[in-house]
């Protein structure tokens, strides 16, 4: 009888311990989960950017690269003298044809620029156009056509203008956008934003120049982001965001701990259930 009485005693100082237990990992689940998470907010602190010599982001247009697909149309007072320098008059059932005796690599809907730079232009012939922005191959194809047409206009139009976003946002992937001028926050916004995990402080951004890639990085929390050389992006540019620490720190977890942590969660609920049982 007093073996028992004893062993009453000891299971009753046990699940007084366990309760206590419960409550202090319970006290400090609350006061690290209700800590807020750094760096949320986009453009909230004000930096300098070191690299940046200008106060505000210029956009100059994006530079044209091999393979880039270019709608290019001519138009001018006289419609019959306009027609040989337009590939709607030409045969567009193939993407080639024939150009002051050459072969032209046109593409069925525009201007294939080749891996060497250049493109193929009725009448006007070979033209080397890598590096131009468009605003610039207007004003070079209206000046070469002043020899033949009056106050000829050139209207230019990007149809392949391509951005890739990846890392830590909701709808990672390859975007083709209408338009040459595209910031990275239309990039982002085009990728769905990015997630809870997303590192706003510390984004890549993937640039080919000269056939070189560089990195170059972007604080989407700096309200100077706006300021940046790099705020407007270019053709083939890549955008990727990396984890936080909170991300990398649960990647690197054995899936076995997780459930070890389940089990003790469990267990821990049966032993508070136990606990409001006997008192």
């Amino acid at each position: 009888m007093i073996i028992l009485i004893f062993l009453y005693i000891f299971v009753l100082t046990l699940f007084k311990m366990m309760k206590n237990l419960i409550y202090y990992l319970i006290l400090l689940l609350t006061m690290f989960s209700c800590k807020p998470k750094e760096n949320m907010v986009y453009m909230e602190k004000e930096k300098n950017i070191a690299e940046s010599k200008i106060n505000q982001a210029v956009f100059y247009g994006a530079h044209i690269q091999s393979g880039d697909v270019l709608d290019i149309k001519v138009t001018a007072f006289d419609e019959n003298a306009v027609r040989p320098f337009n590939l709607y008059s030409m045969n567009n059932s193939t993407s080639t044809g024939q150009v002051n005796g050459q072969t032209a690599q046109l593409a069925p809907q525009g201007y294939l620029v080749d891996n060497e730079g250049f493109i193929y232009f009725p009448v006007l012939g070979k033209l080397y156009i890598k590096g131009m922005t468009l605003a610039q191959l207007r004003a070079d194809l209206e000046k070469r056509l002043l020899a033949y047409l009056t106050d000829p206009l050139v209207s230019i139009k990007q149809l392949n203008f391509n951005i890739t976003v990846l890392g830590e946002v909701k709808k990672p992937g390859q975007y083709t956008n209408p338009s040459d001028k595209i910031t990275v926050l239309q990039a982002l916004g085009l990728a769905g934003d990015m997630t809870d995990y997303g590192n706003r402080t510390n984004v890549k951004l993937i640039r080919e120049i000269d056939g070189v890639s560089k990195t170059y990085t972007i604080d989407f929390t700096n309200k100077n982001i706006t300021n940046s050389p790099y705020y407007y992006m270019q053709q083939n540019d890549v955008l990727y965001i990396e984890p936080d620490l909170i991300k990398k720190k649960t990647a690197n977890i054995d899936p076995n701990r997780n459930l070890a942590f389940q089990i003790g969660g469990i267990a821990l609920g049966v032993a508070s259930i136990l606990i409001s049982l006997l008192k």
